[in-house]
């Protein structure tokens, strides 16, 4: 499959080095357009109407959210660049968006041309972008909050108070969901334990984390246990167990 593709970055040497980079790594891309910021990259997308835009974060005039935010009917995928580890990457992985750290790797930017493909259905990349938006907002209240979780089929939009726990699947993590729906999201837990470490989420136990807003109790016996809002009994390991305790204030 061909990929159109338009560059924005605000230094010329980066929208260069991966012009260069899509040439010889990945000829399925063909990039038909480059911007340096917020303003010019608007009038680029609704210009060239690219299959793909990557999109660094911090601009001289702005940032990539904000090229979101003015273009608004998203018809395209998205990759994020940008030199930061840390500005927008959580809230762009609750959105299920790729994004790559420059200065650019070449096997990263293969593996995020290769999941192009698997996600070119364009709903797919509007409901990621409008999510991130909608997370990226200051006064969005933590009930609020959702997370895209990718099963094998589809992309499901999840609230954060609607998970009651997360269950280790070897290479997959099976969430469990208020009033007993689950999806089989393709990541493991240790990735969702870090990225639901700050929304009141504990890792009790090798295979299981846990929403400890929907916790009930905690059960001392028989090694230890939480009770969750589902009736789940979900055991605590030793390791984990003080961790634990300190939330409760024992």
């Amino acid at each position: 499959m061909i990929f159109t593709a338009l560059i924005i970055d605000d230094i010329e040497n980066s929208r260069i080095s991966l012009a260069h980079d899509l040439k010889t790594y990945c000829p399925q891309v063909h990039v038909i357009g480059q911007a340096d910021g917020v303003k010019t990259g608007v009038t680029a997308i609704r210009e060239k109407k690219p299959d793909v835009v990557f999109l660094d974060i911090e601009m001289g005039d702005g940032t990539g959210f904000d090229v979101l935010e003015q273009v608004r009917d998203v018809r395209f995928q998205v990759i994020f660049t940008t030199g930061l580890d840390s500005y927008g990457i959580k809230a762009i992985k609750f959105s299920a968006l790729d994004y790559l750290l420059k200065p650019v790797d070449p096997d990263e930017l293969v593996n995020a041309v290769a999941k192009l493909e698997a996600n070119a259905k364009a709903e797919h990349a509007s409901h990621g972008v409008e999510l991130l938006l909608q997370n990226l907002k200051n006064n969005l209240k933590p009930t609020e909050k959702r997370i895209a979780l990718h099963s094998a089929d589809k992309v499901h939009l999840v609230f954060v108070s609607d998970i009651v726990r997360c269950e280790s699947q070897g290479a997959y993590t099976l969430f469990h969901l208020q009033h007993g729906r689950q999806v089989l999201a393709t990541k493991n837990l240790r990735e969702f334990e870090i990225l639901l470490d700050d929304h009141g989420f504990i890792r009790v136990h090798h295979s299981h984390l846990i929403n400890f807003a929907h916790m009930k109790e905690y059960v001392k016996k028989d090694g230890g246990y939480a009770v969750m809002s589902d009736g789940s009994q979900i055991p605590v390991s030793t390791r984990k167990r003080s961790d634990l305790l300190n939330l409760i204030g024992d």
